[in-house]
Formats: C-alpha cells, structure tokens, sequence
C-alpha cells in the first residue's frame, strides 16, 4: 500500500517539489469550504502518481509558491477530475492557470458515459469500487486532519491515477486521445475564472419575462450584489437571493421603509445597505435596460424552425452512430436550437471534437454549403 505523504513543512513541500520534478503527470484534487464566503477557501491539495501520494496543507504553508511553479511546467500533464472549481483556486492563487491538463470528466464521453459524469460513478464503472462516502461533508479547514480524513482525501487522486491510465488506453485504441487537447486548452483560459459584475445579470435566470424598469432593476441590483460579494467576501445569498433580486424589481421600493416591508429581506441588510438600495432602484428605474441576448427572448418556434432542427437532429444522428456515441453526448436539442439562432463562439459545437465531428457540417447545412440526402436507402451529407 502506497504511502500517505502528509506536507505541512517548508522541507517537506521543497522534497515534494523535487518527486513532482520527475513525473510526466500528476493527479490533482483541491479540498475547499465556500460555505460562508465569496471566494473558496483552500484547505487541502491531494497529488498522486501510480507510486506515491502527497496531500499539502496550505494552511500550515500559506506561501506554495515553490508548488506551483513545479506544477506549471508544461512538461507535466496534470489530471482532474471536473476542474473548474479545481482551477478557480490555482487561478486565485497565482493569477494564472496550469497547462496542458486532461480531465476525465470531458473525456469521459469519448468512451460511452453519459456527459459530465461523477467521479464516484466513473470509480464504479472502471475500477468496480464503490466510494466511501463518510467524509463528503468534513469541515477540511479544522485542524488536525483525522486519520481518515486524510485517506479519504488521499483515495480521490489514488483512484484518478488509475482511471487516468484506463481513459488514456481506449482513447489511444480508438484513436480519439487528439480530440480532447482543444476542450482541455480550453479550460486554462484565464476568461473562464474572471467574474465581471457588470455581466452578473446574465446568470440569473427568469429574466427574460422581465421588461423596462424591472429588468433595469434586475441588471443593476445583480452588478452591486456580485461587487458587494467579492469586497466583502462573503456568498452572494447572503446579501439578496436571486427571488428577492426580482421582489425588488417588481416592487421597487423608494424608500427604507418600503425596503423593510418586502418580504424576505432581513433587518440587518435593510439596515447596512438599505439606502443604497433604494437610490440604486430609483436611478435604475428610470433608465433603459440593457438588451437582452436574442437567446435570452422568449419565442415559439414556426413549423419551418422546428423542421431545420429536425434536419439538424438527423446529422447529430449519422455522425454519432458512425462513431459509437449517443447522439445527445455530441449534441442537444438546445445546442441545436442555439446553433441555429445564435450562432456564436460559446457554442460547443464550434469548438474541440464536436466541432470537428459534426459541428463544421451542421454549420454549412445552416448556410447552405452541404445538403442532406438519401443515397443507397441512407443519410448522405452533400457538398453542393
């Protein structure tokens, strides 16, 4: 049995650093609590190879520069497991992200699971092993760290090791290992981890139904709540839910009083920030919303919509089965109905695999450049 490395010391980070220096890849997995702050707070950092296993205490060594710097060589693979939470601490931590990683939950479909599969599940399906789940909801920024606490931390990056080597052989087999470098290059994009107040509206859902004042409102309130947050610190729910966001905008109160008597509101916000509030809903009222997204508008779609997309699901069809993947793993009714309406560089059919497989020819069907006929009782995607 693999020996836990437990690095709490200035010496033993610096002789970690050095093993880390020998290795081609490394698994990785982040510990954190964000329960009662804006920004996660960075508990613990599990690092694994098929011969050792490492868990660093960032709290006994606040500085990990040295860590990171090993980390960041581009000669070594990092691997996740769903990284971007994994990401955003490395991100707030330097400034900047590593590079190249593979994450096995983006490479998961490429073998037949569904999309964004769990870990415990992928442990299951490709080790037979069924996940402790004792320690889930462990408070990671006590001290000392138990026994088991430690092990349970330390098996999520033993058993990635594992799957990593599983993942990296069909893929190679199949001839699919290149697909996934776009999707992976991807996610160390700094863009992903910076979070813009002034576009903090668009992640609030429901917004569409709103017009004018309310939805000025609603811009307004979310870019002062995301602000408020990240200066403070502290999770977003805490200063005004998303239901109060819309409370506020239907009913825009004026004054303190009126703040007050909203329901849902609790006192001590009223009496923190409730004159700002009310000045913010007064100048927003009274001022033209920010346009919605046309993806964001609300429209029944005509007969001649709904038959382009059910042209569009037929092509989604071919190329999936013709490489042994369920059709929604490739693409969605939405991503369809988002190709089609709004064609833009967020799609994920226009980036990494899918683009490849089958996003370039949905693309010219949309355009024009390719048909879709019958050629010898099948499918056939046509050049015109």
């Amino acid at each position: 049995m693999t020996t836990l490395q437990y690095i709490d010391t200035p010496a033993q980070l610096a002789q970690l650093c050095e093993q880390i220096k020998k290795e081609s890849w490394v698994a990785l997995d982040t510990e954190f609590l964000r329960e009662k702050t804006y920004y996660p707070k960075f508990c613990l950092l599990q690092i694994a190879t098929p011969e050792w296993v490492a868990c660093v205490d960032p709290i006994a060594l606040p500085n990990l520069d040295i860590l990171f710097d090993v980390l960041y060589e581009p000669a070594i693979v990092k691997v996740f497991h769903s990284c971007r939470q994994d990401l955003e601490i490395f991100f707030q931590a330097t400034g900047k992200l590593p590079s190249p990683i593979f994450d096995t939950q983006i490479a998961a479909p490429l073998l037949g699971f569904q999309d964004n599969p769990g870990y415990a599940m992928l442990v299951s399906s490709l080790l037979s092993i069924n996940l402790n789940k004792a320690h889930t909801r462990a408070d990671w920024s006590k001290r000392p760290l138990t026994e088991a606490e430690l092990e349970y931390a330390a098996d999520d990056v033993i058993y990635l090791c594992q799957i990593y080597q599983i993942m990296v052989k069909k893929l190679t087999d199949l001839g699919r290992i290149d697909w996934l470098k776009h999707d992976f290059a991807e996610l160390t994009n700094p863009e992903l981890y910076k979070v813009d107040p002034d576009n903090a509206w668009f992640r609030i859902k429901g917004k569409n139904k709103l017009t004018g004042k309310q939805l000025s409102i609603i811009q307004t309130l979310a870019q002062w709540r995301e602000k408020t947050a990240q200066a403070e610190d502290r999770p977003k729910s805490w200063l005004l839910r998303d239901e109060l966001l819309f409370d506020l905008a239907k009913l825009q109160p004026e004054s303190v009083q009126e703040l007050a008597n909203v329901r849902g509101i609790n006192e001590r916000s009223v009496n923190r920030y409730g004159r700002e509030l009310c000045q913010l809903i007064t100048v927003a009222k009274n001022r033209p919303p920010l346009p919605l997204n046309e993806k964001d508008r609300s429209a029944k779609k005509t007969q001649q919509e709904e038959a382009i997309l059910d042209i569009l699901t037929a092509l989604v069809r071919i190329r999936a089965e013709e490489n042994a993947l369920n059709p929604s793993i490739l693409a969605t009714r939405k991503d369809l109905e988002e190709l089609l309406f709004n064609i833009n560089d967020e799609s994920p059919l226009l980036h990494g695999w899918r683009y490849t497989m089958a996003g370039k020819e949905l693309v010219g069907l949309l355009k024009g450049q390719f048909l879709l006929g019958i050629e010898s009782d099948r499918l056939a995607i046509v050049e015109k």
